[in-house]
């Protein structure tokens, strides 16, 4: 009976996937999967008869699904898995001898060599494909091993060419400073002792989230500060927390009782920003009522921590006490939504950092993604820091007009939107604004050419004014959810002769920008590609043309046979999804009413988490990602404009509820392009890590980073730490000690990094998630401590938690 039962197995198996492979072939896709049943059907025919014919058959099967294999994905490992893992486990069992011992005509002697010898030749492939495959372990294309070289003679180590201090003792802004380079001058920790960090404390914060009352997308994603002596973070509450950097405790809490909703699309905060106004000395003649006002507001709070809240609040606190301060907008509030358009529930929105410079606030705002197709205003701000008064404003819907509004005015309604962190240059005296889209994303049927003119792109204002210096678009028309995600990251770059002043933009498409930041020109090469404007979307008008950077980690154009799997089961049902959805070869393939693939996909190369950079040696230390995505677009009939067409929990697409971009024509479905096991459809690796010397933009190393340990497959943790390449939602950290540290990645576990050739020097296990971005500081001991939140990300799936963990050396 065991051979009988081994061909049932062939059998069954072969039938299986005929029948998923035929509608692969039918659909135009690859045929071998058709070719692989016929041959288990006959093998598990002959089994079923106790022929040793049956193995034969069974081993020239995988002979040629291997020779298949290698033709298509070459010495990949983990492109092997879907395509003979499955045959190669049930070839071996029945190359066993109590499989071979009780077939009829079992050969006399089994490891004679002779083609006729089924068991022989079955086992010689198993053989060769098991050395093959060790071989393969220690091949990786993805990989590549190279060393960036520091810069032999640097003018400063400490002081960057801008002006601005590198961060040593304290961490004073979101991104280090204002320049976003998320780099210290520390250099304690280095390559040669981080194996020896341990934890020196963990703060449990308090905040977590409640099923009925928070967002599914609830993050713990904040970057503290450390100034003042104190360490400063939001929760995703917006509850404000100061501890001390050198054990955790508590010196104070203040939780503004931020309104709950569950339907907000994002519930998180990234960040608190400082102000020390303790040296302000009244300008003579100064009793007017402006400047009465800044005066008690100085004595009030000299030192203050700047905050927004998901709600829509812009709140001051005393640095030194956590008490309000009441002297800043109305008894500590400014209400953001005030003279604010089209408001409806969970439309409007604060995640990111607010920019604290010079005596200015300047933030913009979180605009749900397709909620309603008319929304609220993506109005820049600048408030005074010390009042909460408005000082100047930037609509991207009337860009000349920068005079706060008079009473009674609204905002310019569904302008673009800038939701991340800014950057500023205090010395050129310009804000840098990185633009998103104009809700709806994906239709861009009302957009007038003014509307245009400023989607997805990186602004330079005036500090003092607000007042448009320049700009440069990253995407035409964008369709595609193309938002510039990223804190943009000054950094003084040598071409030639001359260092320039520049700029990096990170994109979602992959596109590294690097501009003159006095003037927008790039300095890295820019070029033009063609690309399709056909689509189905009556009078959508494509742009014929896109602009790419020379320095971009765009994935290569997707192919069928970069569709992934666990099984032949699963990965035919990508082929499937790959033949049966429109994909142009680019990442521009248009939106459609038949389904469009989007790769890469709306989470971005690149998001909120940017890059690092070591100014020093003109370094970028980054975390690209690659995941596909699904999008199908739904005409509304005709009168139905406000109809949903989706239920609440989205039917499928990502953001509540549902993309239904209500009043709007068509509503939008969006999707991770997944398999029915719920693993991508592209190939690892999800995310990898690169070292780039930005000097000539090219790539010194290149790793798969992040494991799948505790990833669900069919909704069960895979509890084996291969290191795939996964999605890295978070930010990185450089230092001068040659160490870079990011705990991004899904596995909860951070990493230091070895930054001039990108090995794995330490790891620790997080008690959650570490979507978040490390910073580092001295403490008073002189120890110099690395932390990070670890809180978990509710879409991505990471253990929830409410940490704030410190790191020092043992």
């Amino acid at each position: 009976m065991i051979p009988q039962l081994g061909g049932i197995l062939s059998a069954l198996l072969g039938a299986a996937i005929l029948y998923y492979g035929g509608q692969l072939a039918l659909a135009g896709g690859s045929v071998f999967y058709v070719i692989m049943a016929l041959g288990l059907l006959a093998s598990g025919i002959q089994l079923m008869r106790r022929r040793q014919s049956g193995l034969w058959i069974y081993a020239l099967t995988l002979t040629l699904s291997f020779l298949w294999t290698l033709y298509e994905v070459g010495f990949d490992k983990w492109q092997w898995i879907p395509r003979g893992a499955l045959i190669v486990l049930l070839g071996l069992l029945l190359a066993l001898p109590f499989v071979v011992n009780r077939l009829r005509d079992a050969p006399a002697k089994r490891w004679v060599p002779r083609l006729s010898n089924g068991p022989f030749f079955l086992r010689t492939i198993i053989a060769v494909i098991a050395v093959l495959a060790v071989a393969a372990w220690f091949v990786d294309p993805v990989q590549k091993q190279g060393e960036l070289t520091p810069v032999a003679e640097a003018a400063d180590k400490t002081v960057d060419p801008s002006g601005v201090p590198y961060p040593t003792d304290d961490w004073v802004a979101y991104g280090g400073t204002n320049l976003g380079q998320r780099y210290s001058a520390l250099s304690d920790i280095t390559t040669g002792n981080v194996e020896n960090l341990k934890v020196a404390w963990e703060h449990h914060t308090g905040d977590l989230r409640q099923a009925d009352k928070d967002s599914g997308e609830y993050t713990f994603e904040a970057t503290p500060i450390k100034v003042n002596g104190l360490l400063y973070f939001c929760t995703p509450h917006n509850i404000v927390q100061a501890l001390r950097p050198e054990t955790g405790e508590v010196v104070w809490s203040y939780d503004p009782q931020m309104a709950r909703d569950p339907q907000y699309q994002h519930q998180t905060c990234r960040g608190v920003s400082y102000n020390d106004s303790s040296a302000y000395v009244a300008p003579a003649g100064g009793d007017t009522v402006q400047a009465q006002a800044v005066a008690a507001a100085v004595a009030e709070c000299p030192r203050r921590i700047i905050a927004s809240s998901v709600d829509a609040r812009l709140y001051a606190m005393n640095a030194d006490s956590g008490a309000l301060c009441t002297t800043f907008g109305d008894n500590g509030f400014a209400d953001l939504k005030a003279q604010m358009p089209n408001l409806k529930r969970a439309t409007y929105q604060q995640t990111s950092a607010p920019l604290v410079t010079a005596d200015l606030i300047v933030l913009g705002s979180a605009i749900a993604d397709n909620y309603y197709e008319n929304n609220p205003s993506g109005v820049i701000r600048a408030f005074d820091v010390r009042t909460g008064a408005i000082v100047w404003k930037f609509d991207a819907g009337a860009p000349d007009d920068t005079a706060p509004l008079a009473p009674g005015e609204e905002y310019v309604a569904n302008s673009a939107v800038a939701w991340t962190q800014f950057s500023a240059d205090e010395g050129l005296g310009l804000v840098y604004i990185p633009f998103g889209n104009r809700s709806p994303d994906q239709v861009g049927l009302t957009r007038t050419a003014e509307d245009e003119e400023m989607v997805d792109a990186l602004a330079a204002l005036d500090l003092n004014t607000g007042r448009l210096v320049w700009h440069f678009q990253t995407t035409r028309h964008d369709l595609w959810d193309r938002d510039l995600p990223s804190q943009p990251v000054l950094i003084t770059l040598p071409r030639g002769d001359e260092m320039i002043p520049s700029v990096l933009v990170p994109t979602k498409i992959g596109n590294i920008w690097v501009l003159d930041r006095r003037t927008g020109k790039p300095v890295l090469p820019v070029s033009e590609v063609d690309v399709s404007t056909q689509t189905d979307i009556p009078n959508e008008e494509l742009s014929s043309t896109q602009p790419m950077s020379s320095v971009n980690f765009t994935p290569a154009p997707l192919t069928e046979a970069d569709m992934w799997g666990t099984t032949p089961f699963d990965q035919i049902q990508c082929r499937l999804a790959f033949r049966s959805n429109r994909y142009d070869g680019n990442p521009f393939t248009p939106p459609t009413t038949t389904g469009s693939i989007v790769w890469p996909g709306n989470i971005g190369v690149f998001n909120w988490g940017s890059v690092a950079v070591d100014p020093v040696n003109h370094w970028m230390i980054a975390t690209p990602q690659y995941l596909g995505y699904l999008y199908k677009l739904f005409p509304r009939p005709e009168g139905e404009l406000d109809k949903r067409m989706f239920s609440t929990a989205g039917a499928g697409g990502e953001s509540r509820p549902g993309n239904e971009n209500l009043g709007g024509p068509y509503a939008v479905q969006i999707k991770h392009m997944r398999s029915g096991l719920g693993v991508p459809c592209n190939t690892p690796p999800w995310g990898v890590r690169v070292g780039v010397n930005l000097a000539d933009g090219t790539t010194a190393w290149r790793y798969r980073n992040g494991t799948v340990a505790g990833q669900k497959i069919a909704g069960i943790k895979f509890p084996i730490p291969f290191e795939m390449g996964m999605l890295a939602h978070g930010g990185t950290l450089t230092t001068a000690g040659g160490v870079a540290f990011t705990g991004a990645a899904l596995d909860d576990i951070i990493r230091g990094y070895d930054m001039r050739t990108g090995e794995t020097l330490w790891q620790m296990a997080l008690p959650a998630g570490g979507q978040a971005t490390p910073m580092t500081y001295r403490g008073k001991d002189g120890k110099q401590y690395v932390v990070i939140a670890a809180g978990g990300h509710g879409s991505l799936g990471t253990t929830l938690g409410d940490s704030v963990i410190a790191y020092t050396l043992d």
